[in-house]
């Protein structure tokens, strides 16, 4: 969006409407509010959805569906107490920052024909954890409070894999691919440049 500041009254009032327009109400608390990403925003205008996991909300904070994000995306996440990812595995780098509450990371690495049993790791509030492509891995919210984390993935859209229990095959995983938590809002195909 390009602004052009004028000396005439008409075209100020115009440059003001195109923006409070662009910055609606009605805009940012749609289902797929955002076209491109603005500089700023408010966090709390942002959509949120639990895509039928119950306690779980689920917040694209810059995606590649909602804002044409090609190397990153980011999530805010919050995991009622008892609430769990299902145990998966992907093909990116994800980042966990551990922003309240407290659960475990279960991680298991990618050697063998299953994921096998997992080392637990348990996580707390400014704790980070790092998920390396293909490990198998699950977090839960072990603790009695919401667990509330910042996600950040590499190269969206993610292939995931998911698994019953942590001795189901590799080969037996179930296949997501591509894997948008904003699937309501895909409008065209996405490209792999790789």
């Amino acid at each position: 969006m390009m602004i052009v500041l004028s000396s005439s009254p008409i075209a100020a009032v115009v440059s003001v409407a195109l923006l409070l327009l662009y910055f609606s109400g009605d805009t940012l608390g749609a289902p797929c509010p955002i076209n491109g990403l603005p500089i700023v925003r408010n966090i709390s205008d942002l959509p949120q959805d639990n895509y039928g996991r119950p306690g779980l909300s689920h917040m694209t904070v810059a995606g590649s569906v909602l804002h044409g994000m090609k190397e990153v995306e980011i999530w805010l996440q919050t995991f009622a107490p008892g609430s769990e990812t299902p145990i998966h595995r992907h093909s990116c780098e994800e980042v966990f920052v551990v922003l309240k509450g407290s659960g475990t990371l279960y991680l298991a690495e990618m050697h063998a024909s299953v994921p096998g049993k997992p080392i637990e790791f348990p996580i707390f509030a400014n704790s980070t954890l790092h998920i390396p492509i293909n490990d198998a891995h699950q977090v839960k919210n072990t603790g009695n409070e919401d667990l509330q984390v910042l996600v950040i993935i590499s190269r969206p859209p993610i292939k995931i894999f998911t698994y019953d229990d942590w001795f189901m095959p590799h080969t037996a995983a179930k296949l997501k691919f591509p894997y948008y938590w904003d699937e309501q809002c895909v409008q065209e195909s996405q490209k792999d440049e790789l």
